[in-house]
Formats: structure tokens, sequence, C-alpha cells
């Protein structure tokens, strides 16, 4: 029945024009409040769902919001969809989730999905939030966007971030506060801003710990797991090797317990390893890991919130922009130096 039901129905048991319940359901301002809630509960009493389709027909907007992505941690995506897909639904959107290939023609691959879609705004996460020809193109098009943890130009646009370095520092921290001397370092993607702010952290902690950053207990990572294997891999097979290994993120560090178990180097009485996301992973392998928690659910409906409620700036202010806590979150994976 609910399929059924009509606009029309709804503006006459509300007592209302069709146009005001349009308004209503669109979210418009300037709507009395005692109107706002007889038509919010005929449209309860009767069940009535908005074709979006039709709205979109009616109006300006598509009521889509994209999410344009090029990472290869999976938890991480899903994380950002979870997050942004909890806010669009309240305000009655859609989210579509795209996948792009930093490496080739982006502005190929993104011009035609804006034309054909009609998206009323886009979330961009790393590494694509800092490519140039993206943000280019979306402007050209006039489509609102907002980055996750951008690394670059943070006044040309909305951002949702949180603070890496400080949180990379405490980490670090954490891990000389159990007495590590040598602490090997495995960083991100080389393209995703987030990696070198992490990097800066654990540098910044070690040297103000009077700790040495040695260049050969730092591997160049990809966020993936394999490469957090293979960095581990040469970490690990050395006689002066590393007490303690924080990674980047904890696909990574998950590389890094694999190899650690495969050589028989117990964690953490022989190793310590520290990761950074707080990914489902982390709390179903055994020991169970030491990280950073990143909202990043909060992040993506926080990004979700500022495009649904609107990123214009006048002329000479600064873009809307959100920063998140973080959290340390210490757990078995981490102990003193053996």
């Amino acid at each position: 029945m609910s399929s059924k039901v009509t606009i029309h129905e709804v503006a006459r048991l509300s007592g209302v024009s069709i146009k005001t319940v349009s308004r209503v359901l669109n979210r418009e301002p300037n709507v009395k409040t005692d109107t706002r809630t007889r038509v919010q509960e005929a449209v309860a009493a009767l069940n009535y769902r908005p074709n979006i389709s039709a709205r979109s027909l009616a109006g300006s907007k598509a009521y889509l919001i994209g999410v344009f992505f090029d990472n290869p941690s999976p938890a991480y995506v899903t994380d950002v969809q979870l997050g942004a897909i909890a806010r669009c639904r309240e305000e009655g959107y859609h989210l579509i989730v795209e996948p792009l290939d930093s490496e080739g023609d982006v502005a190929a691959q993104v011009e035609p999905m804006l034309r054909t879609l009609r998206m009323d705004g886009v979330i961009l996460t790393p590494p694509v939030c800092d490519n140039v020809a993206v943000l280019d193109v979306l402007e050209a098009e006039g489509v609102p966007y907002v980055r996750l943890s951008p690394d670059q130009d943070l006044e040309r646009s909305a951002h949702v971030r949180m603070d890496d370095v400080r949180a990379a520092y405490e980490m670090t921290a954490h891990l000389i506060g159990l007495g590590h001397t040598d602490i090997g370092f495995i960083k991100g993607h080389p393209e995703h801003g987030a990696s070198h702010l992490r990097y800066e952290g654990y540098v910044t902690a070690m040297k103000e710990h009077g700790r040495p950053v040695r260049e050969d207990h730092v591997e160049q990572g990809w966020f993936s797991f394999r490469s957090g294997f293979e960095a581990a891999e040469r970490l690990l097979d050395r006689p002066d090797r590393p007490t303690a290994i924080f990674a980047s993120n904890d696909d990574m560090a998950l590389g890094v317990m694999a190899v650690a178990n495969r050589l028989r180097l117990e964690v953490p009485q022989t190793l310590s390893v520290a990761g950074f996301d707080d990914t489902p992973g982390a709390k179903v392998v055994w020991p169970q890991l030491t990280t950073v928690r990143q909202p990043i659910q909060a992040m993506a409906a926080a990004a979700a919130d500022l495009l649904l409620t609107g990123v214009t700036r006048t002329e000479g202010e600064a873009p809307p922009s959100r920063l998140l806590d973080f959290e340390l979150v210490v757990r078995e994976s981490t102990g003193p130096v053996g």
C-alpha cells in the first residue's frame, strides 16, 4: 500500500498545498514549525516514501552524493561508505561510490561521471583529494566537494581531517616510553598526504626524546598488507633489527606480524608492533594490535554533512573545515623491551 500513496494524499491529510509538502520533504527553509510538523506526521501516518527520481525531476537536485577513492585498504573504503551513507540517508540522499585510477587520466574518468550522474556533491578521499586535476574538473563543472584528510592547499576547499602528526607522535612516544630505542617505521603510500604527516610525527617524537632516526630502520610501504609484509622482511631479516615497528596503517602492521610469526619472533616479547586506523583486523589478530583509532566513519559523515548543509563561502573567508579527535588504543601487541 505504501507505494501507492501519493503526495496529493499527504497534502490533503496535512491540510497544506502540494508545494508546501514538497518544500518540507526537500528540507527547505522558511516553513513554519507547526506546518512542518503536520506534514511530517502525515508522511509517517501514510507511510509515504517519495520517489527519488520524481524529486530530482521536480527540482535542480539529483539527491546523489559521490565518493571518489583510490585506496588499497578495503577497510578504509568501507568505513568511508558507512559514515557517508548514514548521514545521506538522514536527508534522503543516495551515495554513489566510484574508484579512480590516480595514475591514469583522472579528468577523462571524472568528467563523464559528473555529466551523466548529476551528483549534488562529491567526497574525495586520499590520494584523490590532493589530485589537482580532479579538483579542477569539479570546479569547472560547478560540483561542490569536500576533501578527507588533504595534505595540500587546505584553503582551496572544505575539508575534514584529524591531526595525523600528533597521532603518530603519541604512538611513537608510547613505544619510547616502553623502553624502545630502535623503532622501525613503515611509511604509507607516497602519494597520500597522511603518509608524510605520520612520518613527520614519528621523526619529531624520536628526535625530541633523543632517539636516533636510522634510515635503515625506515621502509617504504603502500598501505597494503603485502607491502607491510615485504618491508618487515627487510627490517627483521638482519642482526640489528628494531625492537619495535610502527606501521603507517593496520594492513601493513598485520603484514609485520605475519613476518614475525614466520621468523618465530614473539609479539610483543621480542618485537612490539603498532599500526594506525583501528580497522576490524586490529581486533581479530592475536595478539590484538596497538593502533591509532582514526574516526573514519565520523569523518565521512562530517564530510557528507558539509555537503548537505552547504560549503559556500564569501570572498576572503576560510573554507569550512572540521578537525576530529583520534584515540591511542593500546592492546597486547606492544610491550616493554624484552
